[in-house]
This record gives C-alpha cells, sequence and structure tokens, in this order.
C-alpha cells in the first residue's frame, strides 16, 4: 500500500505529548510470574493467545488517566506501544491494544472518522492485489462476516474529504494486538471495535503519532 499521507513533525495540536525516538523499539509485556518484561513477537503472541484464550493485560480495554487538550472523542493513536486512546472527560481515556503496520508501513498524520460500517466489506486495494495471491480472489470485495479481514466494524480514515484507504477495523487474529502486522490499518479484537464504534461519532479527529514516536509510560 503506497503511503497515503506525509510524515509530520508533532503539530501543535499535539505539543502536550511527550515522546521519545524508539526506531528499534521491541514490543514487550509484563510477565506477572517472573515479574519481567518480556518480548513480546508474533511466536510470543500465538503461544500466549493459545495457552490463555485472551490478549495480555496490556492489551485489554480499559479506562487510564490521561493529560491532553484534546478534547474528548478524540482517538489518539500510539503505534509503538500499540495502543489507541479514545479522550474521555475529566482526564480520562479507554484505552484499547492494537495492531499497527509491520516495517515499511507505518504512518504519521491527523485524520478524520470519514465514516463506519457494521461488518463491512473488504476490498483490498490494487497493490495488495499485486503483491499478495491470497487477495486476487477478492480483488472484487469479501462479503463481510467472521472471516473478514476487517472484522465486525471499520472506522475508514479521511483526509480533507477523501478516503485514505486506511481504516481502524477489528480482526478474526486477535493473537496479532501488539504487533507489527498489517499494511498500514489500525486493528482491533472484535469486541475491542464494536465498543469503539458506539462510542465513536462521524467527523472525530484521529491522530496517529509520527513513526518513532511514543507516549511515555503514564501519560
Amino acid at each position: 500500500m503506497k503511503k497515503a499521507f506525509r510524515t509530520i513533525a508533532l503539530s501543535s495540536a499535539v505539543l502536550w505529548l511527550a515522546a521519545f525516538v524508539a526506531l528499534a523499539a521491541q514490543t514487550q509485556i509484563f510477565d506477572p510470574k517472573t515479574r519481567k518484561w518480556v518480548d513480546y513477537d508474533k511466536k510470543t503472541a500465538r503461544q500466549y493467545f493459545a495457552r490463555n484464550q485472551q490478549l495480555p493485560d496490556a492489551f485489554r480495554m480499559q479506562r487510564v488517566t490521561f493529560r491532553t487538550a484534546e478534547q474528548p472523542g478524540t482517538i489518539i493513536i500510539d503505534g509503538n506501544q500499540h495502543f489507541l486512546y479514545l479522550v474521555q472527560p475529566g482526564g480520562q481515556a479507554i484505552r484499547y491494544g492494537i495492531g499497527v503496520g509491520r516495517e515499511g508501513f507505518g504512518w504519521a498524520g491527523i485524520v478524520r472518522v470519514g465514516r463506519t460500517a457494521e461488518w463491512p466489506t473488504w476490498t483490498p486495494p490494487a497493490e495488495m492485489v499485486a503483491r499478495d495471491p491470497n487477495a486476487v480472489k477478492w480483488a472484487s470485495g469479501m462479503p463481510g462476516g467472521p472471516e473478514n479481514p476487517l472484522g465486525a466494524r471499520a472506522l475508514y480514515l479521511y483526509e480533507g474529504g477523501a478516503d485514505t484507504i486506511y481504516r481502524i477495523h477489528g480482526t478474526p487474529e486477535t493473537w496479532t494486538i501488539g504487533l507489527d502486522v498489517s499494511s498500514g490499518c489500525i486493528r482491533m479484537n472484535n469486541d475491542d471495535i464494536i465498543d469503539l464504534h458506539s462510542r465513536v461519532k462521524i467527523g472525530a479527529k484521529v491522530i496517529v503519532l509520527m513513526q518513532g514516536a511514543a507516549l511515555y509510560k503514564g501519560v
């Protein structure tokens, strides 16, 4: 997928963010048994989900303290830490675990929710069809359903009235939450995207942090 946006520096709208460069950051989770931080890669993720049938605590939906000048209803995506924050009143946010773009497919920008869909049709872009044989048979669109890559809901991200081709969407592959796995879209487990979809309004502001930047822990 071609990048739809220019990479941007943190704008004045997000100067409140304490960001740091982490170009080679490795996703980690806290292991309560060993009380240590451990690397969280595809192998670890598959094993964890197979063993527990749920995501690690960090990637489950939860309400957190969150300092920001952005209005309630704004979505802030911290791809390095694999979190999506939905800003709430009173210095709070609802935090969800996400999967993000793999190497070479990251992007940043400030966009808007242009439309939403329940059990959306997935139509792979021409670039994906050209490089992925599995996408060829769905070039004209895959109907919504449990096996659809867009999952139960999708939020379509627009810039200046134009569809960016990027989405925030569900996934049938719950174990991939917390990983760099997509072609640029933001993926959530189906329960979480259903919850987010029920809370977000058309036109909601979406801030995707600059590649290599992440919120400090505790923000």
